[in-house]
């Protein structure tokens, strides 16, 4: 369950116009908190995230589906599917985070994540984000 902060600073985003990957970002950020406060682990940065983008997810992001869920559509229709996790499935989950090494949320992991990302985006994507932040910075100092 995320904590009240981090919805709070989610749906300000949503408020002020903000991308959906920018308000799931703020789940991103809690969960990279948890790791470093040790409350649980990540075997990778990429694994870090994931977590944060499902939170985002079931707290009501309207984010892309997860690519690597492999659902039918006529399935997905078929099934009614509690919004909440099993508290079985949660504890599970939570004990097998326990023993997972914290290191994944260190600022070399996030650092070398980010720019595996970046380079599978490629040159002219990248460029394109350079240009839109120089301009958001040149907007915020003007």
């Amino acid at each position: 369950m995320p904590e009240k902060a981090t919805v709070e600073r989610a749906r300000r985003d949503k408020r002020e116009g903000k991308a959906a990957s920018t308000q799931a970002g703020e789940f991103v950020r809690e969960e990279i908190h948890h790791i470093r406060e040790g409350k649980h682990g990540a075997r990778s940065a990429k694994q870090a995230i994931a977590i944060g983008l499902s939170k985002a997810r079931k707290a009501g992001v309207k984010l892309p589906a997860n690519p690597n869920e492999k659902e039918t559509s006529a399935r997905k229709t078929s099934r009614k599917r509690s919004s909440e996790t099993s508290a079985t499935r949660s504890r599970a989950t939570r004990a097998a985070l326990k023993k997972e090494p914290k290191a994944a949320a260190s600022h070399t992991a996030l650092a070398r994540q980010a720019h595996k990302a970046a380079v599978k985006r490629g040159p002219a994507k990248r460029h394109a984000a350079a240009v839109k932040a120089a301009k958001t910075r040149a907007r915020r100092s003007g």
